[in-house]
């Protein structure tokens, strides 16, 4: 291959990063992660196809100009505009379709999952794909196809009832399908999933190179998901089968996967991607934005920032803080971070357990705050609870701050804190609760895991290692040499230390 012309040299990239219920439309650790690329590459141009729930999400966060454009892709509301194919249009998707199912349902017939896929995609651009998922003959398809005995599913005895659930997920599910695929520049999905339909596509049609990474594992999170949804086990079996296939389709379209710990390089690994092209890139903060959080509170207290969701484990948490409480009987939990539309209930339920407990009174929801730094002071210790995590931004910037912590064994968590924190096993309060009550009693050691703590995000986990890297791979990527003239410091986010995510 011949080497870049001096005016392809010069060029600067073009990536369209691939989101799902993230930037630049929600708060969260991942649309922080995106934000600060977009801002510390002024010299990249970026589209952006976000993924989102109604389309009608106003956007969080102010975009540069170098953001040339977002295309919103909802999931819900009014579908895509099409039509209903007819006659042998109707046959030849009806036979595509079957292939498409008895993929995600029938591990022999895993094989012909690109193929059929592919047809799908080829069918949203002729504007059909969607009336005919919606139709009564896809949804009878699915019906007969799924109670054939040699299938798994039936054994359950799945009903016409459950075959219109499920052609309902489905069909939603496969709206991105509707986003036109870049031809040009690179693709950078940002997660697992339904984010990347559209770089696989681009990736089939037009061989723009795909770059996929995953801050937790897609995958692996449907299948916790999923156990608490309402649908019967053929449903929960046919969108697991879908997630599967896009994961492995995924990783081997990739031209390189970029992790964010080592926990996630081996699911990678284990879901078929060569090893040679995984690049492990970890999250980065700057240690000027989150200094040293100064004195600690009076009153013995655990703080814990994030959202408010079933996978950050604060039923764990609370329960913890209970026994915490009962060695202490002044100890306050403070939680900051804003309840996600849909996750009311969970934050209810989550208040009637501190009630249960006898803590209500020393829980408090404090909801979204301003400026994150205020979350971590406003502990002796930090906490983290999740049950899932890649490589928590809320961990990493606490620890800047120079704060102990105590994170459940998840994800890269391991490996962001090392000797500097307390780790637990998840789901365990007892564990949780041992680990913060021996911080809260020892001052000293307090200091000594937040001076460690702050010396090791300084000496591994900077924002400025972070861009440097994806500058790095969005030039080889884009077949272009990197310009000599780079910035010394990576500015500094207007937003990095704005409100929780």
């Amino acid at each position: 291959m011949h080497g870049p012309s001096a005016e392809t040299a010069s060029a600067a990239p073009s990536v369209t990063l691939l989101t799902e219920g993230t930037y630049p439309h929600s708060h969260g650790g991942v649309s922080v992660w995106c934000d600060q690329l977009v801002q510390g590459m002024p010299d990249v141009d970026f589209r952006v196809i976000a993924v989102t729930g109604t389309g009608r999400e106003q956007l969080a966060w102010p975009l540069p100009s170098h953001v040339r454009a977002v295309q919103t892709v909802p999931l819900w509301g009014t579908p895509p505009a099409g039509r209903v194919p007819r006659g042998r249009e109707m046959k030849r998707f009806l036979t595509c379709y079957e292939q498409f199912l008895l993929a995600l349902l029938d591990p022999p017939q895993e094989q012909h999952f690109a193929r059929s896929f592919y047809r799908l995609a080829d069918h949203a651009d002729r504007g059909t794909l969607f009336a005919a998922l919606r139709s009564e003959p896809a949804a009878r398809l699915l019906a007969r196809l799924w109670n054939r005995p040699r299938l798994a599913t039936a054994a359950a005895r799945p009903t016409l009832h459950d075959a219109l659930a499920a052609t309902d997920l489905l069909e939603h599910a496969l709206r991105p399908l509707a986003a036109q695929p870049p031809a040009e520049g690179i693709t950078h999905a940002v997660s697992g999933g339904l984010a990347t339909l559209p770089g696989l596509v681009a990736h089939h049609r037009h061989g723009t190179p795909f770059l996929l990474t995953e801050h937790g594992i897609y995958l692996r999170e449907r299948y916790l998901g999923f156990r608490s949804e309402p649908y019967r086990w053929p449903v929960k079996a046919l969108m697991l089968g879908l997630f599967r296939m896009l994961a492995e389709e995924s990783y081997r379209c990739a031209a390189l996967v970029t992790p964010g710990n080592r926990y996630n390089r081996r699911w990678e690994e284990h879901g078929g991607t060569p090893p040679g092209r995984i690049r492990t890139v970890y999250n980065g903060v700057d240690p000027a934005a989150f200094p040293p959080a100064g004195p600690e509170p009076e009153v013995p207290t655990l703080s814990w920032a994030g959202r408010v969701d079933p996978i950050k484990g604060l039923e764990t948490l609370i329960r913890a803080f209970a026994l915490v409480r009962a060695e202490i009987p002044d100890a306050r939990l403070r939680l900051f971070g804003g309840t996600p539309r849909g996750g009311e209930g969970y934050r209810t339920a989550c208040e009637a357990l501190a009630a249960e407990l006898g803590v209500a009174g020393a829980v408090v929801f404090e909801g979204r705050v301003e400026d994150i730094r205020d979350a971590y002071a406003a502990g002796n210790v930090v906490m983290l609870s999740s049950i899932s995590e890649g490589f928590p931004f809320t961990l990493i910037e606490a620890m800047s701050c120079g704060r102990a912590t105590v994170s459940t064994d998840v994800g890269g968590v391991r490996e962001a804190v090392g000797d500097s924190g307390l780790v637990v096993p998840p789901r365990d309060p007892q564990s949780m609760a041992r680990a913060a009550l021996r911080l809260l009693r020892d001052p000293a050691l307090r200091a000594e895991m937040g001076q460690a703590a702050r010396l090791r995000v300084i000496e591994q986990f900077t924002l400025r290692q972070t861009i440097s890297a994806f500058r790095d791979i969005y030039h080889d990527l884009s077949g272009l040499t990197r310009p000599f003239a780079v910035p010394e410091t990576v500015p500094v986010m207007a937003l990095a230390a704005g409100g929780v995510r």
